[in-house]
């Protein structure tokens, strides 16, 4: 709104003094005050004009006055419900934010306090005060529009400023130093983007304050994902550069800088001299085919999945592979950098050591999700538990490739396995599967169902010594003979000369190969154009034939799982411990298993919970 000119609102001023003269205890006087001052855009005198106004309505005793009272909105009220709205925007923004105007660092309160003094504020509460209906939505914008902030993704350097070192410092006005000029540079470029906030995580987390690291990491991928803004500084990307110089960035093999490019919906890449990489000026870099094809290669992150990710615990093993590669300064952030990329909140123990952060992460996909991907690895077992591994790379080759059956094929196999005797222990086997529970954990040990086949003999083949390998010829009940290569000693028997320890080769029980449907995709809408089942209709109950096509469609389900039981798999070893549990013999190699005969179902129907340690 633009000022009213000085001599209008001296006489404004004039009209309404003589109003308040002549009728003292009248609210027309201070109406007409508020106006003139809000014109002038003198908020806070224009504020204290309207509450003397409110004052007098609420002294009046006339009807009309009191319903012209109703109208309006007290001051306190008014505060009140702006304090509403800012608490919830504040409670997922970071804790200490950048204040790019007054270059301070500031906390929850003085984030308030700051938005306060700002005309933006005064204007708000006039608004609600003059308007007991005032629209939701434009406080909502209003207040959300102030407090958008900022972020930077970046590889730590030297001498970065942390937060004792900047708190009650104007951040322009400390002695450069390589970490300091680059926060300089931030800020700057974040105030000409018209942004009030900025956030560093060097300096804007408190890291002797054990409560507010443990919040700032569990909500790292929150505060970037509800960013305004995401800034990405390759400090090692000179001006000018060509495409494929992103990929080769150390920012591209850091553990953090994953969900920092994952989470944000808007972001922008610089190089060294804070220019657009690729000279790219566009507002989203996202949105740049050329960058994201180039982030797409270097990461091996689809190019969807970059533009628009979700977190959650979907292809758990996936994710898992994509910061197999990737390197952090404390071992534990490995697996803490993860936490928001699966939708995870767990405790921040920093010199837990990373087998232990890794391991609880781990139990956690598997306890809440029931996916058993992440048990597919190859490399040393962990100390956590012998089916987790012991380091990340040991994700970094891609999940085993099985034979795939086509439709047909399937069709082909159940239609063979029909004209046996395994229709029925196929379809008793089928309800046992279905009733299964699914994987947990307790205390570090993991009750995971699996089908089980008893090993008969091992025996250890003659060779040369692979460092420390071993490779051992397995036989099992209804399996094909097998050959295991690890760096554990295993005790060699046979059926003539057995030992007292256990061994088992099992499949884990996946519940994708019951082919249910996932009930979370069901487009419930449909539910309502269906017609409502009447139990007088004759027909549904009398439908000839209904129970034997009942039982086909069954046997069907049973036969398709027993084929797909068929195929080969990956099988883990075990090997039975003291107290009875069992501990996972790690393989150099996967150890792929298949069944001799898959009409011989009743090889296939053991199945058991273990607990491996």
């Amino acid at each position: 709104m633009p000022s009213i000119q000085p001599v209008f609102l001296a006489d404004a001023h004039c009209g309404d003094a003589q109003v308040i003269e002549l009728e003292p205890s009248s609210h027309v006087g201070y109406q007409l005050k508020h106006i003139a001052l809000h014109g002038a855009q003198r908020y806070i005198e224009a504020i204290e004009a309207f509450q003397i106004m409110l004052a007098k309505l609420d002294s009046a005793r006339g009807m009309q006055i009191r319903k012209l009272r109703d109208k309006y909105v007290s001051p306190s009220r008014a505060e009140g419900v702006i304090r509403t709205f800012i608490d919830a925007q504040l409670h997922t923004a970071p804790l200490h934010l950048l204040n790019i105007n007054t270059r301070l660092l500031c906390d929850r309160e003085a984030q308030i306090g700051a938005f306060k003094t700002t005309a933006e504020y005064e204007q708000l509460l006039l608004s609600i005060m003059k308007h007991a209906d005032f629209p939701m939505e434009r406080i909502v914008d209003a207040v959300a529009t102030y407090f958008h902030y900022a972020m930077l993704s970046h590889r730590w350097g030297e001498n970065e400023p942390l937060l004792h070192d900047i708190q009650d410092n104007d951040v322009y006005k400390l002695k450069a130093a390589d970490g300091l000029v680059k926060l300089q540079s931030f800020c700057k470029l974040v105030r000409r983007e018209g942004y009030h906030w900025a956030w560093v995580d060097t300096c804007c987390i408190d890291q002797n304050n054990h409560v507010e690291l443990q919040k700032s990491l569990n909500s790292m991928f929150a505060w970037y994902r509800r960013s305004a803004l995401t800034v990405v500084h390759l400090s090692d990307v000179p001006p000018s550069s060509k495409s494929g110089t992103l990929a080769k960035s150390v920012w591209n093999t850091r553990g953090w800088t994953v969900p920092e490019f994952l989470a944000p919906k808007v972001i922008r890449f610089y190089q060294q001299d804070w220019t657009p990489y690729l000279d790219d000026h566009s507002p989203n870099h996202k949105e740049s085919v050329e960058i994201i094809d180039e982030l797409e290669d270097a990461t091996g992150i689809y190019e969807r999945v970059l533009v628009a990710f979700q977190p959650g615990m979907k292809d758990a093993r996936q994710k898992l592979q994509w910061v197999s590669t990737r390197v952090t300064t404390m071992p534990e952030d490995i697996a803490y950098s993860l936490f928001g990329i699966f939708g995870i909140h767990l405790p921040i123990l920093y010199g837990e050591n990373a087998q232990n952060a890794l391991g609880r992460l781990l139990q956690e996909i598997v306890a809440r999700s029931g996916d058993i991907t992440a048990l597919d690895w190859v490399g040393q077992p962990s100390e956590f538990n012998s089916c987790l591994p012991a380091h990340i790379s040991s994700y970094a080759a891609p999940p085993r490739a099985l034979p795939y059956l086509s439709e047909d094929q399937i069709q082909t196999a159940v239609s063979s396995l029909r004209h046996t005797a395994a229709v029925d222990q196929a379809s008793k086997f089928y309800d046992q599967l279905v009733n299964t529970s699914a994987p947990r954990f307790a205390n570090c040990r993991l009750h995971l169902p699996c089908i089980v086949f008893p090993v008969t003999e091992v025996r250890r083949r003659s060779g040369p010594d692979q460092d420390a390998l071993s490779t051992y010829a397995v036989k099992a009940d209804g399996l094909d003979d097998l050959s295991i290569t690890t760096e554990e000693n295993l005790i060699q028997f046979s059926r003539l000369r057995p030992t007292r320890r256990t061994f088992l080769l099992v499949r884990p029980w996946d519940r994708r190969l019951l082919e249910l449907p996932d009930f979370a995709d069901d487009d419930e809408e449909n539910l309502g154009d269906c017609p409502p089942l009447d139990d007088s209709d004759e027909s549904v109950s009398d439908s000839p034939g209904e129970e034997e096509l009942a039982d086909s469609g069954s046997y069907s389900r049973a036969l398709r799982l027993i084929v797909r039981l068929g195929q080969p798999f990956g099988a883990f070893l075990l090997a039975q411990q003291r107290g009875g549990e069992y501990k996972r013999v790690a393989s150099d190699h996967d150890i792929i298993a298949r069944v001799k005969d898959v009409t011989s179902v009743h090889s296939m129907m053991d199945l058991r919970t273990l607990e491996i340690l």
